[in-house]
């Protein structure tokens, strides 16, 4: 990290990031070739139509489709391919939105897959004026019921991709596929923080919908790939619906330069400065009492590992979740991957740490252990108190 930290003259907490790819947290570092395109960008006046076609180009041959654009989020996608699925090319249908009487207008989503990566899922489908059906149980979904869930309403089926969904019993990309597309049923994939660009639409689905500012490390943006027809029709709710989700210049071909670095970038090269990272890591804690490190691949199949942090409480004086607050408060604040906090551990992400970071990880992750073990008693809050907090602290903003 070269450039002055601007953080603290605007008042914000100088954080380290091992939590992921994570939006509330600024998502990832923008690479360089994005930083230099967009500035060259941003005094100059385009037409937005050409720059994106130039963005299809791109998005195609990346991602081994037909087209692509770019739209304002990955959450934005989900709303707009629905919202083409109903619509087709139809100028009409498009600015009737919400309204879809006379449309196809069910959207069939596995059980498993509702979550939330800030916001629900199935509300992002909803906004098109879509009808969620959901299909299966939680943590399990047959065949049977996708095609049972399937009739002349169908207009299209969502298939997500995340850690946050049930990672078993439910029905695997390539029969859900086979089984839409007997119906004549479009899927399409939100594989937001995903890092494979090809798998999901080589696997038959018509669109497939990216972050731009995940893994890709461009600015914020959604990417939206697939056939040309399916594309188009999502492509022309900027005429509708779509108005309140578009991208600027800047979005459109910061997308483009991250695209074409992810292309360049040598991905062996950062896998092995994550791995000293997680080898740093496991070390430090392995033998420490009540610590155990686990490395443990992703769970979406990304080539990349994380350590699990399990927290035995009578072991180490506290638990997995004051650990964690404690991390993430103090001089250099670490905001570590908590969302299974309450199962005893959470996890540490390498992926976006600027480099001299991964020592200053675990001199606070020793000095809150050291802290810790030197308390006469065990630091234990109740998990309950720290969910409210986190839920008090969501509902007061602005303050």
């Amino acid at each position: 990290m070269t450039q002055r930290d601007i953080r603290p003259d605007l008042g914000l907490r100088s954080i380290i990031n091992v939590s992921g790819t994570m939006t509330s947290l600024g998502a990832s570092i923008v690479v360089p070739e994005a930083i230099a395109a967009v500035s060259a960008i941003l005094p100059q006046f385009v037409e937005i139509g050409d720059l994106q076609k130039k963005a299809s180009r791109v998005i195609a041959r990346l991602c081994g489709t037909e087209a692509g654009f770019v739209t304002a989020s990955c959450s934005a996608g989900i709303t707009l391919a629905v919202a083409g699925a109903m619509t087709g090319c139809d100028l009409a249908a498009v600015e009737r939105l919400p309204d879809t009487d006379g449309l196809k207008n069910e959207v069939l989503l596995m059980t498993g897959h509702m979550v939330s990566y800030g916001a629900p899922v199935e509300q992002g489908i909803r906004l098109a004026g879509a009808k969620v059906v959901p299909v299966g149980q939680a943590t399990s979904a047959y065949g049977y019921q996708l095609d049972g869930a399937i009739n002349e309403r169908t207009a299209a089926a969502v298939y997500v991709v995340s850690h946050h969904t049930v990672q078993y019993g439910l029905i695997p990309l390539k029969e859900f596929v086979e089984i839409c597309h007997a119906r004549g049923v479009p899927v399409i994939v939100d594989a937001a923080s995903e890092y494979d660009l090809r798998g999901f639409l080589a696997n038959g689905a018509d669109i497939a919908l990216y972050s731009s500012h995940k893994f890709l490390g461009g600015l914020t943006g959604g990417i939206v790939a697939g056939r040309t027809e399916l594309v188009r029709a999502t492509y022309m709710q900027n005429m509708g619906i779509g108005r309140g989700m578009k991208v600027g210049k800047e979005g459109i071909l910061g997308t483009i330069a991250a695209l074409e670095a992810w292309e360049k970038r040598d991905h062996a090269v950062i896998r092995e400065r994550e791995t000293r990272y997680l080898e740093l890591w496991e070390q430090t804690l392995s033998g420490r009492p009540g610590v155990t490190p686990i490395r443990e691949a992703d769970p979406t199949n990304n080539p990349l590992d994380r350590l699990k942090v399990a927290i035995e409480p009578k072991g180490a004086h506290i638990t997995a979740w004051d650990l964690a607050d404690a991390l993430a408060s103090g001089r250099t604040p670490i905001i570590v991957r908590d969302h299974e906090v309450e199962h005893g551990y959470f996890y540490l992400d390498p992926c976006n740490l600027h480099p001299g970071q991964e020592t200053i990880v675990v001199e606070r992750l020793v000095e809150e252990l050291e802290k810790a073990r030197q308390s006469n008693e065990i630091i234990a809050t109740p998990l309950e108190a720290r969910r409210n907090r986190l839920a008090q602290a969501m509902m007061r903003w602005p303050d």
